[in-house]
Formats: structure tokens, C-alpha cells, sequence
């Protein structure tokens, strides 16, 4: 896996981290299917992004994808 972001054992994955309107950071995986978790610290939240990541891996494996960017949008 090319990917930068949160690494394991098994590689390296990019997290998506947003703030929640309360308070809490949430963590997506893009390239493993429903893997996401949330914390109140963002220590705590990488911490769960590796359990989840391993958990993810039990079941299916990463897509490769390559990150591009942010972008905002207004609809």
C-alpha cells in the first residue's frame, strides 16, 4: 500500500479527521469500506484508528486509492 497517513503492521493509511459539532474528532479510512471511529482527543482517535484499521483488515482488504486533495464545496 502507497498510502501516507496512520501506519500499522500491515501499512500505511491516509485518515480523513473532522471535528463533529460536538467537540469529538472523527476518523475515516477511505480506502477500507465503514471504517471510522471517533475520540475526544486526537492521541485517542489515532490510537482508535489503528484498532479499527485492524479490524477492518480481518474482513476486507484496502482499495488502493491515491489521495488528490480537499476541496470545499458549496451547494
Amino acid at each position: 500500500m502507497k498510502q501516507k497517513g496512520v501506519e500499522t503492521k500491515h501499512g500505511r493509511f491516509t485518515a480523513i479527521i473532522e471535528r463533529d459539532e460536538d467537540g469529538y474528532f472523527v476518523g475515516t479510512v477511505p480506502t477500507l469500506k465503514s471504517c471510522y471511529t471517533q475520540a475526544k482527543t486526537i492521541d485517542e482517535l489515532v490510537n482508535r484508528l489503528k484498532e479499527v484499521i485492524l479490524l477492518c483488515l480481518e474482513e476486507q482488504e484496502a482499495t488502493e486509492l491515491e489521495f488528490v486533495g480537499i476541496q470545499t464545496i458549496e451547494a
